[in-house]
């Protein structure tokens, strides 16, 4: 920030600057006007003096009116090389704020618990890292140096004009009270109507960005009919709170104009009638036309301003809102000296998102280093908030969970999740090319083999293959030119690469077919006692070489043990193991011909 303060404060300077080549344009103006093509005494600073003399004197320059010319059109130069200074340091302030005010909020974006994500939509959260920033930022550039000219104009103008007539300036001044006030009740307008005009663009963007994810699914059930008027809607919704926006700001420019140029009748109109009755020269008229210019335009462009704090103030809320939200807690045991066994044991373990709706009641699960247990059960069961508390994206309620001996809330959420490879049951791919889909989980530079080896784990390397360009294929944003089961077992190839001590498959083989899921199935078993391995599934044919099947019924464990010993037990096992080997004796009739 430093380094911002000190190119604002460059523009401030060189706006003084600016200022003094400006004002200087009028009296250069008077002074040839009364003293060098009349006879008036010159009424001018000390520099002016010594300029005249230094060029010869007034009757030098009475006949050679070039020179004042050259001296205006220098003037013009020197103001054009400062405004250009301005501009330059107050955007490259501005910019530099608005690039780190992006990267703070990708980072909290970053840092905030998963349970955020559920109050938020993904649209709106874009469009107040975009859209908002970008107000802000505007702001900053035009709005904050724009002040600070009007401040400087202003407090040197009002001395200008006493100096040159004390009755044209309180005449020049007559209509700035009731500007001012106009101005300060029209921002408290625009600030509420901007912020309902924001709300509704963050909606339209959140319908925008739902529908674009969402576009297979769309076109599948032929709804886009649907999502067109769904958009439609939003979007005049938005057209009609930024219509009333601009009607404000028409009101207002409408008046404040009609308020400066009556202000300049009133001075022309004085200013003539004076200077006809001799009581001021014509060149003094000549400047204070001028000078009043200079006088109303900071005071009028306080409405912008003030319409664009509103606006910024709004912006600002919004994004706060975003960086106010708690992060993760990072603090906890870690010490990468110490491996990862992978040694898991649940006891009495409860999870609740709330106090009243209960997930997960007394979970009792032992779980020894290299074990691969499968977890099954209905819908809605839990299994998914079990395994979720691993790398703690949730922090359980009640009861202990301890890794390696090590009760999990103390251990530092990185850390653990660094050790712990996670394939969600719907993955997601990065626009990026598959070899850099798969090595991203793996810190370092993983070789080609490690890459082909974990693809051939995950079945997909011979698919891999017959792409035109192999692993340098790119694949489609979220994976979206690669089928189901491809993207699933990119993303386990992905886990797989990085060796993890604990693995975790999220009901990650569901997209797969048979044949494919049993290639899998029978490369892990090959590597059997790497990793602990804990796998969501419904099928039995995932738990038959399991050392322990746990199954899962309304946040209980309702059963566990070996398939061997499931299947003799009453219970959702051995429902769900007849529902899947169904019997000859029971199998559906041929039809006859």
């Amino acid at each position: 920030m430093a380094g911002n303060r000190l190119l604002y404060a460059g523009a401030i300077l060189a706006i003084a600057f600016e200022t003094m080549f400006t004002y200087m344009s009028p009296l250069v103006i008077r002074t040839t006007i009364d003293s060098i093509i009349g006879d008036k005494p010159i009424v001018a600073p000390g520099i002016f003096h010594q300029f005249i003399e230094f060029v010869g004197g007034v009757s030098t320059i009475r006949d050679q009116l070039w020179i004042v010319a050259i001296c205006l059109v220098a003037l013009a130069v020197c103001r054009g090389l400062f405004t250009y200074l301005i501009g330059r340091w107050s955007s490259g302030a501005s910019e530099s704020i608005a690039r780190k005010l992006r990267e703070k909020l990708f980072a909290q974006l970053q840092s905030v618990p998963v349970h955020f994500y559920s109050r938020w939509k993904i649209g709106d959260l874009i469009q107040r890292c975009s859209s908002d920033v970008e107000t802000i930022r505007k702001f900053l550039g035009v709005q904050v140096v724009q002040v600070g000219k009007s401040l400087i104009m202003l407090a040197v103008v009002i001395p200008i004009l006493i100096m040159l007539d004390a009755k044209m300036a309180a005449i020049s001044m007559l209509t700035i009270p009731i500007i001012l006030m106009f101005s300060v009740i029209f921002f408290l307008k625009i600030k509420s109507v901007f912020q309902i005009a924001d709300e509704t663009e963050g909606a339209m963007s959140a319908v925008l960005q739902e529908n674009l994810t969402g576009t297979r699914v769309v076109r599948a059930f032929a709804r886009q009919d649907f999502e067109i008027d769904k958009f439609e809607e939003k979007n005049a919704q938005y057209r009609d709170n930024v219509y009333r926006l601009i009607r404000v700001l028409g009101v207002y420019w409408g008046i404040s104009d009609t308020l400066v140029y009556t202000q300049s009748g009133i001075v022309l109109i004085m200013g003539t009638y004076w200077t006809i009755n001799g009581q001021i020269t014509l060149g003094t008229l000549v400047a204070f036309i001028a000078y009043v210019e200079f006088l109303l335009w900071p005071i009028r462009m306080t409405g912008r301003t003030l319409t664009d704090l509103g606006k910024a103030m709004v912006s600002l809320g919004r994004v706060k809102e975003i960086l106010d939200e708690p992060i993760e807690n990072q603090s906890g045991w870690s010490n990468d000296t110490i491996p990862v066994k992978g040694d898991i044991e649940f006891q009495g373990t409860s999870f609740r998102y709330d106090e009243e709706t209960p997930i997960l009641e007394d979970i009792n699960i032992s779980i020894k280093s290299g074990q691969t247990v499968v977890i099954m059960g209905p819908t809605g069961s839990g299994k998914s908030t079990l395994v979720n508390l691993l790398p703690r994206l949730w922090d359980y309620s009640n009861g202990s969970v301890t890794i390696d001996g090590r009760e999990l809330n103390t251990i530092q959420r990185k850390y653990i999740r660094n050790h712990i490879g996670v394939v969600l049951q719907e993955p997601f791919l990065f626009s990026k090319t598959l070899q850099e889909n798969i090595q991203l989980g793996k810190s370092g530079n993983p070789g080609e083999s490690d890459i082909i080896e974990a693809s051939r784990i995950a079945a997909i390397h011979e698919e891999i293959e017959s792409f035109e360009k192999g692993y340098d294929t790119v694949v489609g944003e979220r994976g979206v030119t690669l089928s189901g089961g491809q993207k699933q077992r990119i993303a386990i190839a992905r886990a797989i690469l990085q060796n993890p001590p604990i693995l975790i498959f999220d009901d990650a083989l569901s997209a797969l077919d048979t044949e494919t899921e049993a290639r899998i199935r029978e490369a892990l078993i090959l590597r059997k006692g790497s990793s602990t391995t804990i796998v969501i599934a419904h099928r039995i044919s995932t738990a038959i070489h399991a050392d322990l099947v746990v199954v899962m019924e309304k946040g209980h464990i309702t059963q566990k043990g070996r398939h061997s010993e499931l299947i003799k037990e009453e219970g959702f096992y051995r429902r769900l193991w007849e529902l899947q080997n169904i019997p000859d004796n029971l199998a559906p009739p041929e039809k006859d011909d």
